[in-house]
Order: structure tokens, then sequence, then C-alpha cells
């Protein structure tokens, strides 16, 4: 490991609309900024840049609500097109009570509202949807960026906040990799006392998100931020992998 990991913000970046060039917009802001990428970073990019670049936000004034979300709406105060936006980008209802809907996403994620977010938009009456192939959003972007720089060696997270169970509070997690292994394992390795590790294996990407979140903030209109200084293993398994597969999954 490095002694030393620097977690760096990347100012300037305008309000992203749909169609915008991520890269383009980051390499402007990186130049403004008078910062250079380089070999072996990891960039950290909030989901809600890509979703909104992606065009992937509807507008709920074009949103029928179904009479299951109706009378969940009714129920708890919520707004019933929203929570149908919710439905339809569910796999699976995981829990619906107490004004809180988890779901299973199309990814495999369980989080609350499918990732369906109406903070951080331009205007109202619109939500935004997690993007519907982060891992390839990711490779596009770590591409563009690689070569904008001369070809230096990057990794990129895509970022999201989440909540955890029986833990209050969030924190951001990687829900889009590309450029490197998003797990570090240290399976077969021996702790200073001669114990050997038999399932110690981190989810590396997820503390890159959690750690570059502590610059991006939520409210400082900060999307992007680099990650300095982590030796990350080259890999392209995306953030898939992180999923845990329902036969090992002792929660269902």
């Amino acid at each position: 490991m490095s002694g030393e990991i620097r977690i760096i913000p990347v100012r300037g970046i305008p309000e992203i609309r749909p169609g915008d060039d991520l890269a383009a917009l980051t390499a402007a802001a990186l130049q403004a900024g008078g910062l250079e990428l380089a070999d072996g970073d990891v960039v950290v990019v909030a989901q809600k840049a890509f979703s909104k670049a992606g065009g992937h936000l509807v507008k709920l004034a074009e949103v029928t609500p179904s009479a299951l979300a109706s009378s969940f709406a009714e129920l708890y105060a919520k707004d019933a097109r929203q929570v149908e936006v919710v439905l339809r980008e569910a796999r699976r209802i995981v829990r619906m009570e107490r004004g809180v809907l988890i779901v299973e996403t199309r990814h495999g994620l369980v989080c609350a509202n499918a990732g369906v977010d109406a903070s951080n938009i331009e205007g109202e009456g619109a939500v935004s949807l997690l993007p519907p192939e982060p891992d390839a959003d990711c490779e596009k972007l770590r591409s563009a960026l690689s070569a904008a720089a001369g070809g230096v060696r990057l990794a990129v997270v895509m970022s999201d906040t989440f909540g955890r169970p029986w833990r209050e509070g969030q924190t951001n997690i990687a829900i889009g990799v590309a450029g490197m292994d998003p797990m570090r394992s240290y399976v077969g390795q021996v702790d200073p006392y001669g114990y050997e590790l038999r399932v110690t294996s981190l989810c590396a990407a997820d503390e890159l998100a959690a750690a570059a979140e502590l610059v991006m903030g939520k409210t400082d209109a900060v999307p992007v931020a680099i990650v300095r200084g982590y030796p990350f293993t080259n890999g392209d398994q995306g953030a898939r992998a992180i999923v845990r597969p329902p036969e090992r999954d002792l929660f269902r």
C-alpha cells in the first residue's frame, strides 16, 4: 500500500445537461484549475453527473401513477408519480412500508427508491434515474480522459449515496467501475501474528467512492474528484462483481 493517498476535488464543472460531453467538461475543469491527471489516478464521478449527461431523466408531468403507487403515496403523503417511477425501475420490491420503498434495481442493487432522485436537478418536476449501464459509462469516460491526458493509466468509479442496514446515515458506494479490480483480496496472506486470512476481501471501489465524497459533498457542486496514490490492480470486472449473487445472499 502507498504511504499517502490524496483526494483532490475537481471544481468548476458547470451544470450538466442532457447530451453534454462529460469527459470534455471534466478535462476543461482540470485545465482551468491547473490540474493534470497522473498515471494511476482514480477518477470518482457522481452518478447524477452521468445520469444528467446521458439524459436519464423523467418529467413527472408525463407519468401516470398506477393504483399501487397511488395507494402507497396517499398513505404516506408521497408524490404518486415519483412512486410510480420507482416501481417501474424496480426488478423486485424488497420492503414497502412506513413510507420507505426498498427495491432491487435491474443492476442488482438493493436501495431506497431504486436510485430515483429529485435532488440536484435544474428546474422542477423532474427526477433522475440510475444509468442503465454504469460500467460501460465508466469505461467510456475512462478511455476519453486517458486519451486526453496522453494515455495515462486511469480507473473510473461511479459513486452514489446508499443507506446501510442496521446503521444510521448514508455513505457513497461504487455502482460503476472501469479500469480496476473493484475488490482487494487478502485471502491467503498472513497477518502479523501468523494467522492465514481465509475470507477477507475488501471492496476497494466502495472505499474509494466513500473517501471521495468527503471532498465532493452534496451541495458543493463538485461532481468529480481524483483519488491519487491508491495502488489499484487493473481489471475489467466492473461493479457487477460487487453484487452478491442470490445463492450466496443470506438475507433473501
